[in-house]
């Protein structure tokens, strides 16, 4: 007869086996109130500025495509052997889709500051879980 067989784990694997599929609960943040109509001036104005830069990315993609259709000669002239479009393409026009995106976020996060400050000069209720009652509220504000 065989010797029996027993099943080694680490006692990390034991924890998470015995805990199943949800995550540990002292890991979850818990979420203050939320301003819904202050949540909703954020997203309307981040709103605003993804129109703007997808405005601003078409006419940049559309102007370079019609800009080879206006001026075939620049597919003609080669600098270093290389097609001038080509080189637009790609010297040019990664760099400013790069610099679109930079501004972009950069605008998006602007938006967030500010409705932070604005909501710094109130005071709003916050829920605080960390010490007491988990559903006890206080004050917090300047």
């Amino acid at each position: 007869m065989s010797p029996r067989r027993e099943k080694l784990t680490s006692p990390q694997t034991r924890v998470a086996l015995a805990r199943g599929n949800r995550p540990a609960q002292h890991l979850l943040p818990i979420p203050g109130p939320v301003d819904t109509e202050a949540a909703r001036r954020v997203f309307r104005a981040q709103r605003w500025r993804a129109l703007r830069t997808i405005v601003l990315l078409s006419l940049l993609l559309f102007g370079v495509s019609g800009a080879f259709v206006a001026f075939p000669q620049l597919g003609e002239v080669r600098v270093a052997g290389v097609p001038l479009s080509w080189l637009l393409l790609t010297a040019a026009l990664y760099p400013l889709l790069f610099g679109l995106a930079l501004w972009h976020m950069r605008s998006a996060e602007r938006v967030e500051e500010r409705a932070e400050r604005e909501r710094g000069s109130k005071p709003v209720k916050e829920r605080s879980g960390v010490s007491g009652d988990p559903g006890q509220e206080r004050d917090v504000g300047p």
